[in-house]
């Protein structure tokens, strides 16, 4: 039988991530799994590469939004898993396609359950997609949900 123990769930603290919680919590629901909720802290250092930035500016507004992140994590934890007794939060920074798959890698997770965001044209070839590199690259299932296509 298909055992599915540990549930990763990456959020981006928008409207996507409530709009995703409800299936996360189903398929937790389901095979009684632990969910890891992984927040990522994109590192700002690669966005200022060739401008002149102080560094303890840029370690400033690192730090802020650490911060930031923590304080959306526990509302997010607070608000809508109270139903849900097991869960843990991973909080990282660095890029958040590897930081996901250093995650499923570290925690031996079997599933990931994560949104699309629907990056089109030069959006996508500059930026690319966090769920198209989990999804290339992860050593386990990825359910991808796309939150504009919900009701």
């Amino acid at each position: 039988m298909l055992e599915i123990n540990k549930i990763l769930f990456p959020v981006d603290f928008t409207e996507n991530s409530a709009k995703i919680l409800p299936y996360v919590l189903s398929v937790s629901d389901k095979y009684n799994s632990m969910i890891y909720l992984i927040h990522v802290v994109e590192d700002l250092a690669k966005w200022v590469l060739g401008i002149n930035v102080p560094h303890t500016n840029l370690e400033s507004c690192q730090k802020e939004a650490s911060a930031w992140a923590e304080q959306a994590m526990d509302k997010i934890c607070k608000e809508q898993l109270q139903s849900c007794p097991n869960f843990q939060r991973i909080i990282v920074s660095g890029d958040p396609a590897q930081e996901i798959l250093k995650a499923i890698a570290s925690e031996d997770i079997d599933l990931v359950i994560m949104g699309t965001h629907g990056r089109k044209g030069l959006d996508h070839v500059i930026f690319g997609s966090v769920a198209e590199n989990v999804v290339k690259k992860s050593s386990v299932p990825v359910l991808t949900v796309n939150p504009y296509k919900l009701k």
